[in-house]
């Protein structure tokens, strides 16, 4: 198994687990900002499940339907998380709005605040092991699930600060407003999960930084005068670049080859931990419209 898929079930434990303990204490004591943490929870639940079918089919290899592999599924995940994020901020928002409105009160406060603390605890560990997975495997789906877990933190924490002042105030408005606020943290933190999701699915070039590096390697190799088309993008863990590569006419095969595969090695160097799939064209001029 590998250590994106771990990383998915341990998320769906995770959640499973506070599920049960948040919905538990949230119906019990009327808390909107427990219940919005707990419908949270549901829907990283959803997203795990989902995030480990994404996971399993975007490892698959390529093959002759899918000529470049099935990478593009780890973005159309992270842009339906994000969709689902933004859905339960709007719902949350729409419950501390409501409650506001009918001025319900929070009871059993001193268990609300003992299960806060604990889902801050798990929440914690989670996101450590996460972005250790993240930084691992590159992979954006577990990229977007830590950062998806580090709102939970902020939430979660928002949310005990809330119950704490609740318990010593007696101001049952300060759930409403504490809800609100986490609700539209939420919607503006899956603003940036769905932008990278889409922005990869659009073929987005890889980091300027990156490309510029790859263009000094190509630039100083032996035998290289120019080139020209340098194109690059990103599926899933895999770097694509397609260039055209610009020699003298009378090289031969056998050193154009050889200098072919030097760029390549060389471009694989500067990240390790992706994979790469780059298409060299050799040229013995420049055929290009604009340089």
């Amino acid at each position: 198994m590998t250590l994106e898929k771990k990383a998915t079930i341990v998320s769906s434990c995770i959640a499973t687990i506070l599920i049960i303990i948040k919905l538990t204490v949230g119906v019990l004591s009327g808390s909107i900002s427990v219940i919005a943490s707990a419908i949270d929870s549901v829907l990283d639940l959803i997203v795990s499940a989902f995030n480990l079918f994404a996971i399993t089919k975007s490892e698959k290899p390529a093959d002759k339907e899918f000529n470049y592999g099935r990478g593009k599924i780890e973005a159309l995940a992270a842009v339906i998380e994000g969709t689902i994020i933004t859905i339960s901020g709007f719902f949350i928002f729409y419950e501390a709005v409501k409650k506001a409105i009918e001025n319900e009160p929070t009871k059993l406060l001193d268990i609300s605040i003992m299960i806060m603390s604990i889902s801050i605890v798990l929440t914690i560990g989670l996101v450590i092991f996460l972005n250790y997975v993240a930084k691992k495997t590159n992979n954006l789906v577990i990229r977007s699930d830590a950062l998806h877990y580090k709102t939970d933190i902020y939430s979660n924490g928002a949310i005990l600060i809330a119950l704490v002042l609740i318990h010593f105030t007696g101001i049952q408005l300060i759930d409403s407003i504490f809800g609100g606020a986490i609700a539209i943290y939420i919607i503006y933190s899956a603003y940036e999960i769905i932008k990278e999701g889409v922005l990869m699915l659009l073929d987005i070039a890889l980091d300027k930084e990156i490309v510029e590096k790859i263009q000094d390697i190509i630039i100083s190799e032996n035998g290289v005068t120019d080139y020209h088309f340098l194109k690059s993008r990103k599926s899933g863990k895999t770097n694509f670049i397609d260039v055209h590569v610009v020699m003298t006419p009378n090289i031969s095969l056998v050193e154009a080859h050889d200098i072919s595969d030097s760029i390549e090695a060389k471009i694989k160097e500067l990240d390790k931990d992706s994979e790469w799939s780059i298409t060299i064209h050799l040229d013995p001029y420049d055929d290009s419209i604009e340089h």
